[in-house]
């Protein structure tokens, strides 16, 4: 007889039975659920992939390839019309691995609308106060390793239910004849129900750093289409290596500062104390996707730098390396400027 197992409708992973809860537990994201509640959220779990879908992923895997980079490991997946002839992460030759799964077809996309021209010229104006940067970093050599990729994004759609309870003072003060009146209100602020946070973002990439990732955002969702091949023509694709129970904590983090500031703004104009606040995640939705980067890494004496530009609207970040070189060059003519003044306004003195 099969045993049957049942995931957590948050993130995932497995759920057990704690016999002293009389719950359904998730180790992973410390969510728990009546069986009531699994049996309502799992009943309109699909048991089995429509032909639709199985069709599509057949044509996802027959049409992409996936790379292997001996030295940092990273796996790059292209159109079968693409030749990866290096890894963007370390520079180094990958070799073809193989077909892609069918199962890592992402359901949605949003194409690239920055042209590689545009993103060259952005990153050149990025540098144009940066005096510090080493030469070879602003080399046509270097520019010509800016690679457009898809970078693969978990979407979240968190649904919670929300408690709080807290006091709420209102106060006003008034002067009548020889005296000063202050008049105090004291209120139970009660808020509850359910919130619902749709479109949370995080990506599914580890050796991208989550921090630029974040920096870049965020991305217009009304530019999402359906995924396919064809915009994958003449860009490279990561494959996830960061699964939905993973990237958990980083949406139920952004989620609850979220659930946070709505409920602070339903108390704004009140004096707040004693706060008591608790958000359940009840359910979670997914959505696996590819969002348009154009990405560039540099490695400079043993430090790796990554450049990153939103391929949709343009948005720039990145932590440019510093020469060191160039920084004692201008430190010191800053001190022979300190000197040779010095020793002029001394000579004026004299």
């Amino acid at each position: 007889m099969d045993s049957i197992e049942y995931k957590c409708p948050n993130c995932n992973a497995d759920l057990k039975f704690d016999p002293d809860t009389q719950k359904l537990t998730c180790e992973f994201c410390g969510s728990a659920f009546t069986v009531e509640e699994i049996k309502r959220l799992c009943a309109a779990a699909e048991n089995s992939i429509p032909p639709s879908v199985a069709a599509a992923q057949e044509e996802f895997h027959e049409h992409t390839n996936l790379y292997h980079c001996k030295s940092c490991g990273a796996e790059i997946m292209a159109d079968d019309q693409q030749t990866a002839t290096f890894c963007y992460y370390c520079h180094n030759p990958v070799i073809l691995s193989g077909k892609m799964a069918g199962s890592y077809k992402p359901s949605k996309i949003i194409g690239f609308k920055i042209s590689r021209d545009k993103a060259e010229d952005a990153f050149k104006g990025w540098l144009g106060k940066r005096f510090f940067v080493p030469n070879s970093f602003k080399s046509q050599q270097q520019l010509e390793k800016m690679t457009g990729l898809y970078v693969p994004f978990w979407l979240a759609d968190c649904n919670m239910e929300v408690d709080y309870q807290a006091e709420g003072r209102q106060s006003r003060s008034w002067t009548s004849g020889d005296y000063r009146y202050t008049e105090t209100k004291v209120y139970r602020l009660l808020r509850g129900g359910n919130v619902v946070m749709n479109g949370i973002p995080a990506d599914g990439e580890s050796k991208i750093e989550d921090a630029l990732m974040e920096a870049i955002e965020p991305y217009d969702y009304s530019d999402l289409k359906t995924f396919s091949m064809s915009y994958l023509s003449g860009f490279f694709a990561d494959k996830y290596d960061v699964d939905k129970s993973e990237v958990f904590p980083r949406i139920r983090q952004r989620a609850q500062e979220a659930c946070h500031s709505v409920i602070a703004d339903s108390v704004n104009g009140y004096t707040v104390s004693s706060p008591n606040e608790q958000i359940r995640f009840i359910g979670t939705n997914w959505h696996y996707m590819l969002l348009p980067v154009w990405f560039m890494s540099y490695n400079y004496k043993g430090k790796v730098y990554e450049f990153a530009m939103n391929g949709q609207t343009g948005k720039v970040a990145g932590t440019p390396p510093l020469s060191k070189g160039k920084l004692a060059l201008f430190s010191g003519a800053i001190g022979l400027a300190i000197t040779i003044i010095g020793t002029l306004i001394g000579g004026a003195l004299a």
